[in-house]
This record gives C-alpha cells, structure tokens and sequence, in this order.
C-alpha cells in the first residue's frame, strides 16, 4: 500500500507581492525541475501551517516573513504528481530584501508579477486568488484618496 493511502500529504505556498513584483524560487530538484514556483513545502508534524510557511520561506529564500491572510486551500487530486497534497497558500507580510537560493531552491528573486509564467504546479491559480484579493485593497485605497481630494477641494 502507498504510504499516501491515509490521504493527502499538507503542505504550504508563500505569496509575497510588493509593489507589482512577487517572489519566487526556481525549483533544483523534479517535479518541475528548473521552473519558477512559489516558495514552499511540506508541514513538518510538530508545526502549524503558518510556522511551516514561515520555516520554508526563509529555508528557501533566506527571508523572514510572517503569514498573513490566507488565499486558500488546494487540494486537486492532480496538482504534485509526487503524491497527493493540500496546500495552504498564505499572503506574507515581511520587510522586503534581496532573497538567496537556499534549500531545495536553485535560485530565488523578484519577478515582476505579470512576467511570472509559467509557474510549477498550480501556482499560477494560486497567484491569479492573491492577485483577487489585493485587488480590492488597492481599489479602496485609491477610492479613499480620492474622497480626500475631493473633500481638500470643496
């Protein structure tokens, strides 16, 4: 019996962006050997998945960073041919450096956001829920500055 019979693995993806650029590693190892991914791995049994995405972060990039909200759950049958997997995807907040390769990561840096592609596994709809879910925060933003034009004018 495969030792993935109990059921899917957990693991968890990291998704900083910062000012129209996300961060990401190139993956040294298969699958997707070569190909840029979001940084992350599999929780560890004595972690939560937000000390996990935090340990795996900074393996892998050599960043600190804290989780913060949650873009969601993915749990397609078919999303690591590996083994089954559920990952938890995180948005961080963090002081933004420069990263280093580290871990099972064969580089790490940067990219702007809509050069990002393709991405390893199913990282490009994880990408494409942040993006969402940023979307609205800078639409407030923008909508509250205007208010105060508006108000600063009168």
């Amino acid at each position: 019996m495969p030792r993935w019979a109990r059921g899917p693995a957990l693991t968890t993806d990291a998704v900083w962006i910062d000012r129209g650029r996300i961060l990401l590693v190139r993956r040294g190892r298969p699958p997707f050997r070569g190909m840029w991914a979001l940084p992350g791995g599999f929780v560890e049994p004595n972690e939560t998945v937000e000390q996990a995405v935090a340990r795996e972060l900074q393996e892998e990039t050599g960043l600190r960073g804290a989780a913060g909200r949650i873009v969601g759950v993915y749990s397609g049958p078919d999303r690591d041919p590996r083994r089954p997997t559920t990952t938890v995807a995180f948005l961080i907040r963090g002081r933004v450096r420069p990263p280093s390769a580290g871990d099972d990561a064969a580089g790490a840096a940067w990219l702007p956001v809509r050069a990002a592609r393709p991405l390893a596994f199913d990282h490009e709809r994880i990408v494409r829920d942040a993006l969402r879910l940023l979307r609205p925060e800078r639409q407030r933003g923008r909508r509250r500055r205007g208010r105060r034009r508006a108000r600063a004018a009168a």
